[in-house]
């Protein structure tokens, strides 16, 4: 077989794999472990079913992202077109489809389930932590890949945002593909002195267009503008040359081209509406960009608090960052020499991240807009622990080990103040109260991922008393046992004590969400309309569509919004032939005073588009209301 055609998995023979013969005996057991890739696999996977498949179908699904996206998946099914997006009955045009192809499959298989709609999702982290532990082991051996796994398979990020239905992980798992196989053709042109073979390249073309159709252009603008960073550091530009661009290229529009025609097609200018071509590639690229979408109907995060997110989406795993990146080459000359597999690896994995990051710098942004550049991280830091591990006990790598392990025990222990602190001073909530009662409104912050969480009160705090316990506990009793095993020179036992408590954290943060999922969510308020539900029935929103969509995804009726034009469903309406969701004050006023019963839903119980009018409460929960302009049973209390 042609030495170039596929990856090598061996660990590459440089210094800093070789294990010096002082390490601890203990070590030495679990590198024997580690070398072969299939335990290595089994305890990754092992890992993510505890971390991500627990609870899956629990809680309800949210508003706004979560079931809007959800949503546009059960209607490709209803419809049977996997061509044009349609949410709440009204063109949605505005994302790439693969996300939604996938959950529409689960939904053939499995039903229409919360479980169902999770489960795509994380069938893509457990693809994202295998393809990242592969590339490590790759790049930096058996031990550092697995490292690299174990770091992504327990960051904070990657779950906190695969709690909602969003392509930002896929794409992760895309890019990681990309930078593997184009560290792998450089390794091919260096032993053929020529091109790369073709499988890497057409595989290289393949992954980009996969990326494409997760997110947009996005997909092919991240790995363009690292790839190029890197050939110009390095003096290699012609390297793009031998990629076989005619061939790739045909691949690349041979996966990307199909969708993107027949979306054109089916939804052309009509009219005043100027049709796909310009909302998706002008309006949701281009003006998405230079922050002047329309409508404007988003916020974004402050610039220095998007850096030290992301950083923070790494915790525990953020106090190893530092040291990692003095092993990325940083002068002039080392670009231009013969660097070896790792080295160019670890150029790579900093660029990829410095593009991502850079490239919103400049943007728009949200929390999560960095989740794919966590594997770069995880990576980076990876390898840095496989160098510690490989060190002897009074090496550099062992001391700035400990001095991290300190600054994450003093991490723990501030945690564990807070958190104890809180719980001291805090109460159960009395038995019957809505948590909502205890919250604060901050509805301009609501446009962020998690503006909801700001609404947080030390009252509130007695809610979340258990999992607040077990976070802080876990985060104590975590750090010491790192910080033990690293200055008693086991390393590999430090790791796994981080990883045993980010398993018991993350589950504290899934039970903390479930509680307060009843905020973000409108399920029960879409159970309660479903027991009182009969044909001809409408429900108005009083507000934009996405604040609760939950109701459309849980009933499959459509709903009205008491709002002028804007948010997701403001371009497909303009459409001819779209159903009318837009309400004015007279005519959602004259609605309810017709035959028609009429529930409306609100966040309040005292709405200003009722006032005057008679009307009867059917549910309420987590701030939310459901009216009707008829007496019924009340469902909720």
């Amino acid at each position: 077989m042609n030495q170039g055609s596929t990856p090598n998995l061996e660990r590459p023979k440089t210094e800093s794999t070789v294990l010096p013969t002082t390490i601890h005996p203990t070590t030495t057991r679990v590198n024997r472990l580690l070398s072969d890739w299939r335990i290595s696999v089994l305890v990754l996977i092992a890992l993510w079913a505890v971390v991500y498949m627990a609870g899956l179908s629990r809680p309800a699904l949210l508003d706004d992202a979560d079931t809007v996206h959800a949503e546009a998946a059960r209607e490709m099914l209803l419809r049977h077109d996997w061509v044009t997006l349609y949410v709440n009955g009204i063109r949605y045009l505005e994302k790439a489809p693969l996300m939604y192809w996938g959950v529409a499959t689960s939904y053939t298989l499995f039903g229409v389930t919360e479980w169902s709609t999770r489960f795509p999702l994380m069938l893509i982290v457990l693809a994202m932590i295998l393809s990242t532990y592969a590339l490590g082991r790759w790049a930096l051996g058996s031990e550092g890949g697995f490292d690299s796994g174990l770091v992504l398979g327990t960051a904070l990020g990657p779950f906190f945002f695969t709690r909602f239905l969003i392509p930002d992980v896929a794409v992760g798992l895309w890019l990681t593909l990309t930078f593997w196989l184009f560290l792998v053709s450089l390794e091919q042109q260096k032993l053929e002195q020529a091109t790369p073979v073709r499988w890497t390249c057409w595989g290289l073309a393949a992954v980009c267009a996969l990326n494409v159709l997760t997110k947009g252009l996005i997909g092919l603008v991240f790995p363009a503008g690292a790839i190029g960073l890197y050939l110009l550091l390095t003096g290699n530009l012609r390297h793009l040359l031998k990629l076989r661009l005619v061939s790739s290229a045909l691949v690349f529009f041979a996966i990307v081209a199909p969708w993107h025609i027949l979306a054109a097609l089916r939804n052309p200018a009509q009219g005043q509406v100027r049709g796909f071509l310009w909302f998706y590639f002008v309006n949701e690229h281009i003006l998405r960009f230079l922050n002047r979408r329309v409508p404007r109907d988003y916020d974004t995060v402050p610039l220095l608090l998007f850096w030290v997110l992301l950083v923070l989406w790494l915790i525990p795993w953020t106090v190893f960052l530092p040291q990692s990146l003095q092993e990325v080459p940083r002068r002039w000359r080392e670009f231009r020499t013969q660097m070896s597999r790792r080295q160019r690896a670890y150029l790579m994995f900093f660029l990829w991240n410095v593009v991502i990051v850079g490239f919103f710098s400049l943007s728009t942004r949200q929390e999560y807009y960095t989740i794919p550049a966590i594997p770069g991280m995880a990576l980076l830091v990876g390898g840095w622990l496989q160098r510690e591990r490989a060190s002897a006990a009074d090496s550099r790598e062992r001391r700035s080990g400990r001095i991290s392990s300190s600054v994450l025990l003093a991490v723990g222990v501030i945690i564990a103040v807070i958190g104890f602190a809180l719980l001291f001073f805090s109460k159960a909530p009395a038995a019957g109260t809505d948590l909502s009662d205890l919250l604060r409104k901050n509805p301009q912050d609501y446009a962020l991922s998690f503006g909801h969480f700001l609404d947080l009160t030390p009252q509130a705090m007695g809610a979340f008393r258990v999992p607040l316990f077990g976070f802080s506990l876990a985060f104590l009793l975590g750090t010491l046992a790192n910080w033990i095993l690293r200055r008693r020179a086991r390393v590999g036992a430090g790791n796994a004590a981080l990883a045993a408590m980010m398993v018991v954290v993350l589950a504290c943060v899934r039970i903390a969400f479930g509680i307060f999922s009843p905020i973000i969510s409108s399920k029960d308020l879409a159970m309660a309309i479903r027991e009182q539900y009969r044909p001809g029935d409408q429900i108005v929103v009083n507000g934009l569509y996405e604040n609760a969509s939950t109701l459309n995804f849980y009933t499959g009726l459509p709903l009205h919004s008491l709002h002028t034009p804007g948010g997701n469903m403001w371009y497909g309406a303009q459409f001819p032939g779209a159903p009318r969701v837009f309400e004015t004050q007279a005519s959602f006023v004259e609605m309810w005073k017709g035959p028609q019963r009429i529930f409306f839903w609100t966040d309040g119980d005292d709405p200003v588009a009722l006032r005057g009018l008679t009307s009867y409460v059917v549910a309420r929960r987590g701030g939310k209301t459901i009216f009707a302009n008829q007496p019924m049973t009340p469902a909720l209390r």
